[in-house]
């Protein structure tokens, strides 16, 4: 088999001494999501700044408002997130860089250059409208 860099587009290619491992864009948008649905304020993940469509994080699709660019094996990583309201955004966003960044290169040995953060909008925890406690008292007769 012929030896090539990166032949194949939107894959991070690890030599070794038995051949070499391909991680996909996919793969890698993966584990950033999940390493993002850790981190305590990341309410949502936007699917795109155009679609406008937002997704609560879970196991379905935890590479949606995640964009990822293999350069060799280097890693650019742009994360669409809207946070919850109250939380300071400079301290989570720096959390996420530093946990994605970790915990793709843990993964998967490839170097991430760069963890861009784009905070698309704040969320409201939903609060349900305190019962009347005069409604659940029992009269006696």
């Amino acid at each position: 088999m012929p030896e090539s860099k990166n032949q194949e587009q939107g894959v991070g290619e690890i030599p070794n001494a038995y051949g070499s491992i391909k991680i996909s864009e996919e793969a890698v948008a993966s584990i950033v999501g999940l390493a993002a649905a850790q981190i305590k304020g990341v309410a949502a993940m936007s699917g795109s700044m155009a679609s406008g469509l937002t997704e609560k994080l879970g196991k379905k699709n935890l590479a949606k408002g995640v964009k990822v660019e293999i350069d060799d094996q280097e890693v650019h990583l742009a994360l669409y997130i809207f946070v919850e309201y109250g939380v300071r955004i400079p301290k989570l966003a720096l959390d996420i860089q530093n946990q994605v960044r970790d915990t793709v290169q843990t993964m998967t040995g490839l170097k991430v250059k760069e963890v861009n953060i784009y905070v698309q909008g704040i969320t409201f925890a939903q609060t349900e409208p305190a019962e009347d406690p005069e409604e659940n008292e029992e009269t006696e007769v």
